[in-house]
């Protein structure tokens, strides 16, 4: 792995939420997701909802999405979602009257009664739902998109698994390596960044499955600290059947971390926070490191394993 801290490429996202919202994506037809199994945890049907006009009624005119209670509507009739009324201040976009609070009640009763597919259908959720039913389902579906985990960038791409390795490969750069061991070292020989030393993180694929490794300088409180941490590309409940451990240690001194991957599902802020790695105190790595204090070289040793 390359030593030193690497800008992170500006990069146009070519997915977004509203992508998948509306898609009939082109995405999809070059990658698919690897999850298959669909999901009915709330109670959906498997198959499609029917197509007929009252979807057209449905459709806020302002952001073409499938509008759900509460509908608004201007006093001449033309109707709105209720996050659009909040992002055009209550003005009717069609006709620029004050919106009020007027709610359109037999739309409503209209929405509450279909059955509708989840949004991220075309990802391979085939489930379909009623109204507020389709609400509580689609934050917790299995084929929602993932969160680009390069930490340390406002990268906003999301997508399946195997979009996001091969973005994290050409667009960041990032380190892919086969295999359940590893023996890294970071090493910063110039005394004025040893102090903010950072490494975005390293890819691992292991048991047919891909996981991040994340180590970086920050601080708890006033102490400073190097963290590395291990998070799993995928979903949480399938983080829980491996398990991972962390070595670092030189000069008759080792410092050993085990523990289970987090989910990118949990942010890369998060899992630092909570301290959820093996946290090294400064003073102490640069004790490992052997340079009286002016450089870093540590060697970070760790091993992957899948839980029967």
């Amino acid at each position: 792995m390359a030593p030193g801290v690497n800008a992170c490429k500006e990069f146009q996202p070519h997915l977004t939420m509203s992508d998948y919202d509306m898609s009939k994506s082109k995405h999809n037809a070059k990658s698919s997701s690897p999850l298959t199994k669909s999901n009915s945890d709330f109670g959906g049907k498997h198959g499609s909802n029917s197509k007929n006009g009252v979807h057209d009624l449905l459709e806020c005119p302002s952001c073409k999405n499938l509008m759900y209670p509460p509908i608004y509507q201007c006093p001449n009739g033309h109707t709105l979602c209720s996050n659009c009324k909040t992002r055009v201040h209550s003005r009717c976009p069609t006709c620029h009257f004050d919106l009020g609070n007027i709610r359109c009640l037999a739309l409503e009763k209209v929405a509450e009664s279909l059955e509708l597919p989840c949004r991220y259908q075309s990802l391979g959720c085939h489930d379909i739902f009623a109204c507020y039913t389709k609400l509580k389902h689609e934050p917790n579906c299995r084929f929602r998109p993932y969160n680009c985990p390069y930490a340390g960038s406002e990268c906003s791409v999301m997508g399946n698994i195997p979009t996001l390795v091969s973005h994290l490969k050409d667009d960041h750069k990032v380190d892919m390596h086969d295999g359940c061991t590893f023996n890294h070292r970071y090493v910063k020989s110039n005394p004025h960044e040893v102090e903010n030393a950072t490494w975005m993180l390293t890819v691992f694929n292991c048991f047919g499955r891909h996981f991040c490794l994340h180590f970086e300088a920050f601080q708890i409180g006033t102490a400073p600290v190097y963290m590395a941490f291990l998070r799993f590309m995928g979903d949480d409940d399938e983080a829980k059947r491996f398990s991972y451990s962390l070595e670092v240690g030189a000069n008759g001194r080792r410092l050993i971390w085990q523990g289970i991957p987090r989910s990118i599902r949990d942010s890369h802020k998060n899992v630092r926070d909570n301290q959820d790695g093996l946290v090294i105190q400064r003073k102490l790595a640069l004790c490992f490191s052997g340079g009286g204090g002016q450089e870093l070289k540590l060697r970070i040793t760790g091993r992957i394993w899948k839980e029967e």
